[in-house]
Formats: C-alpha cells, structure tokens, sequence
C-alpha cells in the first residue's frame, strides 16, 4: 500500500513539475515579447530606443518590486489564485499595448504587465517546496526553468514570422490568447493535483532535516532566522543577483540590436538570431544542475564557477568586437546560458533553506526581485551607453558585471556552507 502511495504521488509530482513549467513558459511569453520585437517597434512607429526601452524598464522595476509583494502574499494566500490573476491581468495588458503605441502608454500598460509577472515566481516556487521533496524541487526547478527557454525560443521564432505577416502588433494578440487558454488550464488542473498529493515527509528534505518540534518552536525558529549574519549574506547573494540579472536580460533584450546595428542584420533576422540564446540556456541549465547536485555541493561555490566562465565569454566577445556575426552570437549565448545557471542557483536553490521559518515565498520574491533590478538597469542604460559609447564599450561592461557577480559568489562560499551546515543541524 505504502509502495503503491508513494508511486501514486510521484506521479502527481512530475504532473506538478510540468504544470508549473507550461505556466512559467506562458508568463515568459507574455512578458519578453516586448523586447523581442523592441528594434521593429522602433522602426516602424518612429520611436527613440531610450523611449521604447522605457516601457522595458518600467516592468522591470514593476516586477521586482512586485516580487517583494507576490512574496509576502504567497506566504499567506493561496498561491495558485495569484497566479491565475497573474496571468488574466497579463493577457489584458498584451491586449491593449498593440492598441495603443505611445511612449507613455507603452509604458503603463508595461509596467501593470510587469506587476501581473511577479504574482507568478514566488507562489509557484511556495507550491513546489510545499509538495515536492529537496531532490525533487531541484531538479524541478530546472525543469521549470526550461518553460522560460522555451517561452524565449518561440518568441524569437514567432516574432519574424509574425512581423513579415501581420506586423509586431500580432505577436502580443497572439501571446494574450495563449495565456487567456492556459489560465483557466491551470486553475482547474493545479487543483486536481494538489488534491491528489501528499506533504513530503519533512525529514526528506535537506532543508528540513531537523527533529520534529512544536509549531511555537517553528516560529521562534523562524523569528530568529534573520540575524545579521544571515543578512549579510543574503545581501551578498541579493548583489550577485542584481549582477546576474544584468547581463541575462541586457544581453536577451539588446542583442538583436547588436547584431543589427553591428553586422547590419534586419529587424527580423537579427531577432530570429536571437534564438541561439535560450537554447544554449537550457544545456547550461543541466550542467548547472549537475554541478549543485552531484559535484561542488555548495550553491555559492557553484553560482561562482558559472559567473566566471560567463566572464570569460564577455571577455571573448570584448576582446573581438564584430570578428564574426556567429562567434559573437555563440559567445552571447554562452554568457547568456551562464546566466541561467547562476538564476537557477541563487533565485531557486536558495529559499527552501528557509522553509522551516515559513519564509520560502517571501525569500524567493526578495531574491527575484534583485534579478529585476539589474533587468531595469541593463534595458535603460544600455540603450544610454549605446548611444554615448558604443558597443564595445557595453560589451565591456558586461564583462565587469560577470566578474564582480563572480567575486561576491566566492565572498559567500564560506559563510553560506556554515549557514547550510547550522539549518541541517
């Protein structure tokens, strides 16, 4: 009987893990769209790239401060209906940004989408540590991850096809009507697998490897986690995070324009170029996940390893300014792909340690809100650099941004395996 249960809620779990990747795959969707077709926006409505980034920047700074929000909510509500509003409020938002084109109103409708955005992560990351145990969450993590690879890969696919068809306004009606689909999928399936699974026993879960106590004992636990140590090293991840963020989203989002304005690509195949991106994100995805699991067994160890051998593809890519259109896109993809790993590591592997307070949402909004930060600081002032400097110079600074995230990774080795070893006690 026991044997058949557990069979029976492993089942459910991959059920889970999928459910939670086709939504994050629709979220990615209805938010990168934008910038897939920003160089076509540009030439076709005869807007500046400092106003049409704009709107980019504004749901950065709306979706990381929503991280914080969705965060504290989803420690608290039911995390399914927040993000099934999530996703009916970013489908109304894809509606109306082709109806209405000016800068200003960009901007808006953008910035409600990137609020809507962030009712999705940190619940969905609650559900997962709330059902599936460590060796499950982490590889379902990357599993997940894979639906914003895949979100990012149709998109560049979709947009020049739609562009040559219908024009760029097709591509956010056609992302709306996926994501309208797809939220009432998800309503009604999210709830038939929840009431078919069971808690994982806490003793499963390397997080939660710690003698059973009494619920006011949890919560004095809780209270106390947030010493001035922990802090302090949640202040050094939060940075790297802002690092990271920078490069993965500044290089998603400009590339296309880099390769325009450098190889002297239309709009449409340099955003089908774009595709080389989230595909290499996904093999750097596995190696990550490998690397945490079975080999380096340190989350800031292993974030570190990834950010340096990014900063050895900015570097490559500086040191050859327009060498080739394919080293220059295998490079991108590279530093890119890195990215990915160095997200997954920090954004995902990091909250279930502080399950036991009850604090996983909230921790996983605070940390993917910093992602959007160095998301809003790389869609603006790249746009600024580019004009002031040039590519090269970017390029540059990008290099710089891998190597510091690199620094504060290594910063934190030591003082995140002593917090590991205390929460494993």
């Amino acid at each position: 009987m026991g044997v058949n249960l557990n069979g029976e809620n492993k089942k459910w779990a991959g059920w889970l893990i999928w459910m939670c990747a086709v939504c994050y795959f629709v979220s990615y969707i209805t938010r990168i769209n934008y910038g897939a077709v920003l160089v076509e926006i540009v030439r076709t409505e005869g807007i500046s790239k400092v106003e049409a980034s704009m709107a980019l920047t504004g749901s950065f700074i709306t979706y990381g401060a929503g991280q914080l929000v969705s965060g504290w909510m989803g420690d608290r509500m039911k995390p399914e209906k927040l993000i099934f509003s999530g996703l009916l409020i970013s489908t109304a938002m894809n509606v109306l940004v082709p109806a209405f084109t000016r800068p200003e109103l960009l901007l808006l409708f953008w910035c409600v989408n990137g609020f809507a955005q962030a009712l999705m992560w940190p619940p969905m990351v609650k559900i997962m540590s709330t059902y599936l145990d460590d060796e499950q969450y982490k590889k379902g993590c990357v599993r997940v991850t894979w639906g914003s690879s895949a979100g990012t890969i149709l998109v560049y696919l979709l947009a020049p096809v739609c562009i040559m068809w219908k024009g760029w306004r097709s591509v956010f009606l056609l992302c709306a009507g996926i994501a309208l689909c797809f939220a009432f999928v998800w309503i009604r399936g999210i709830a038939a697998i929840e009431r078919r699974m069971e808690r994982p026993d806490p003793a499963g879960s390397r997080a939660e490897r710690i003698p059973a106590r009494s619920a006011g004992a949890i919560r004095e636990k809780g209270e106390k986690l947030f010493t001035g140590r922990v802090c302090f090293l949640l202040g050094i991840i939060m940075l790297a995070i802002v690092m990271q963020g920078i490069l993965r989203d500044g290089i998603t989002t400009w590339t296309p324009s880099y390769l325009s304005e450098t190889f002297g690509l239309d709009s449409s195949l340099s955003i089908l170029s774009g595709v080389m991106l989230p595909l290499f994100s996904i093999f750097c995805l596995e190696i990550t996940s490998v690397l945490n699991r079975k080999a380096i067994r340190n989350e800031m160890l292993c974030a570190g390893a990834v950010f340096f051998a990014g900063a050895c593809g900015a570097l490559l890519l500086a040191v050859m300014p327009s060498f080739r259109m394919q080293v220059s896109i295998f490079l991108a993809a590279l530093v890119t792909g890195c990215m990915y790993g160095v997200n997954v590591i920090l954004v995902s592997m990091i909250p279930p340690y502080f399950k036991r307070g009850g604090h996983v949402s909230t921790v996983s909004g605070l940390l993917n809100s910093c992602t959007y930060v160095g998301s809003a600081l790389s869609s603006y002032g790249i746009a600024w650099v580019v004009q002031q400097r040039g590519w090269n110079f970017v390029i540059w600074l990008w290099a710089a941004a891998a190597l510091t995230g690199t620094a504060l990774c290594l910063a934190g080795v030591r003082p995140w395996r002593r917090f590991g070893r205390e929460r494993m006690s």
